[in-house]
């Protein structure tokens, strides 16, 4: 079956940076975009990044553009999210997530795969 395992997330202090992995297995991942969504205690979940199937083409929130970086590797089945100068409302549980869709999708509820999220922590 379609397994997406995130790891890399941690405890980090306030302009630090977090390398996010997600390893994906049991799909064709090259015909994926893949995204990365993140849900802090109380709130929704929220989009933050995608990337195309060839990693052409990314997008971002407006709250990380410029910190975080989307890529992946199709020959290894995994998306990575850098993070750098992170700030304490960075903080939440993050999952990658798999949609089909004809462009780069921002809404969750366009992906049909997602892992099971990692926590990221950062420190004031």
């Amino acid at each position: 079956q379609v397994q997406l395992v995130e790891s890399g997330g941690g405890l980090v202090q306030a302009g630090g940076s977090l390398r996010l992995s997600c390893a994906a297995s049991g799909l064709t991942f090259s015909i994926y975009h893949m995204g990365w969504f993140r849900q802090a205690p109380g709130k929704e979940r929220e989009f933050v990044a995608v990337i195309s199937r060839s990693g052409a083409g990314t997008s971002y929130a407006d709250s990380v553009k410029g910190r975080f970086t989307i890529s992946r590797d199709n020959a290894k089945n995994t998306v990575y999210l850098q993070m750098n100068s992170l700030k304490p409302e960075d903080t939440a549980v993050y999952y990658c997530a798999g949609a089909r869709t004809g462009v780069l999708a921002t809404a969750a509820y366009e992906y049909i795969y997602w892992g099971q999220g990692t926590q990221v922590t950062v420190s004031s």
